[in-house]
């Protein structure tokens, strides 16, 4: 980082004078016509493409600074396919209906008065991210698209790369002609940056952090604006008595090591008891193939004798990593059980024909996402057709599950008369 670069991240006051000028920026975009945001999309795709190499040289900078874990060197990682992928998500987004203006209800009152609730933009956003670099491009396209500004702050782990980022993204809002304020990313990794946003009441309106337990409670104690939190993605995949094996089988695989560092990976399989004895063996071989290690309770080492012995924190433990936890529960009532003393309220997923237990499933977490003969890892904004998504909210109010397009607005009253007075 150069002098003058470093001089400015250490100034007191920048967070706050970038806070300011997205504030003005924000009310500027939340007024632009549709086809200006979409342009801005579509330019910060195009410079994606064009900057790409750009972007990858910067990103081999924080590969070889890194000194952590595989999996999270897999969520540290661009591609070419993963940068096309972040491209494509902008271009879904230009393509999905403006989230802003729409009428969400209407009524009119007996005195003529006719009330319409009408979707707005937030204001603000602040976003504070770790590791995966493609977060900035997801969270700066949904908040142009949605008309709202964003304060960026990536983790130290991959400052370069988002900052190459981030310039395709001002690319995209220069060739739009729209403020460059609307995307800001901090200056450096200094940790005072991410105090100072949680600390902007009155300039930010929203904090939605992005990453592990410990960054997500450093946030929720020390805010003093409303955090939309993203909690540990504990997920669990219960495959029942009445599972088709081979898609079992499939299914467990792809919700486990598909990518065993993102949010939405399994991390407990619980199997019942009647399907255990035939299933489970195979289940353990498949993943073993794959890389995966395991920590099982007594009644799974009990079938597969050489898995690891779990203790009961493995089973709370959000592993990020080809670790597997396995539990034998006697029905679905037990799975929901174990899930509800264990889960994190992010995903859950049922394997079965039986559409009665399925319903007594679905119907029976309280957890953000639960699916039915689906892997966990489509828990994703893309996949949920959102063009992409801001994170994965496990809290109840506002917004839960991906954090897309509609979930970054909220609504104003008009109230239309033809000249009442209240008596």
């Amino acid at each position: 980082m150069s002098a003058s670069t470093q001089a400015e991240a250490t100034t007191p006051g920048a967070i706050e004078a970038m806070a300011r000028a997205a504030r003005v920026a924000a009310r500027t975009l939340a007024q632009s016509p549709t086809v200006e945001r979409d342009k801005a999309l579509w330019a910060a795709a195009n410079a994606l493409r064009e900057t790409r190499d750009i972007i990858l040289e910067a990103n081999a900078k924080d590969l070889a600074a890194y000194k952590g874990s595989e999996a999270f060197r897999d969520r540290l990682t661009l591609t070419p396919e993963r940068i096309e992928t972040m491209a494509k998500g902008l271009e879904d987004m230009a393509d999905l209906s403006d989230p802003v203006g729409r009428i969400l209800s209407e009524w009119t009152r007996p005195n003529g008065l006719k009330i319409r609730r009408v979707a707005t933009p937030i204001g603000v956003l602040g976003v504070i991210y770790e590791s995966r670099p493609n977060v900035g491009a997801d969270a700066a396209g949904l908040c142009i698209k949605s008309g709202n500004a964003v304060i960026l702050r990536g983790g130290s782990e991959s400052f370069h790369s988002a900052q190459a980022i981030h310039a395709a993204m001002v690319a995209g809002l220069k060739a739009a002609g729209l403020p460059e304020a609307v995307v800001q990313m901090a200056p450096s990794t200094d940790r005072q940056h991410v105090s100072d946003m949680l600390q902007a009441a009155g300039l930010i309106d929203l904090i939605i952090p992005r990453g592990g337990r410990s960054l997500v409670e450093r946030v929720q104690n020390e805010a003093r604006i409303p955090v939309l939190a993203h909690a540990e993605g504990l997920c669990h995949t219960y495959i029942h008595s009445a599972a088709e094996p081979q898609m079992a089988r499939r299914i467990i695989c792809n919700a486990k090591m598909r990518r065993p560092g993102i949010c939405g990976a399994t991390e407990t399989l619980l199997i019942d008891s009647a399907i255990a004895p035939s299933l489970l063996p195979d289940i353990v071989s498949d993943l073993r193939e794959l890389g995966c290690a395991f920590r099982a309770d007594a009644r799974a080492r009990a079938i597969v004798p050489d898995l690891p012995a779990a203790t009961e924190a493995d089973f709370s433990t959000e592993w990020l990593d080809a670790i597997l936890s396995v539990a034998m529960v006697d029905g679905v009532d037990a799975a929901l059980e174990h899930i509800a003393v264990h889960g994190s309220g992010h995903t859950e997923a049922i394997i079965t024909s039986d559409e009665t237990v399925a319903t007594r499933f679905l119907n029976g977490t309280d957890s953000a996402v639960v699916m039915w003969n689906a892997s966990t890892q489509f828990c994703d904004g893309g996949e949920f057709g959102f063009g992409a998504e801001i994170g994965i909210a496990t809290g109840r109010v506002h917004a839960r599950g991906p954090v897309g397009l509609e979930q970054l607005t909220t609504f104003r009253y008009e109230v239309l008369g033809t000249g009442q007075v209240r008596p």
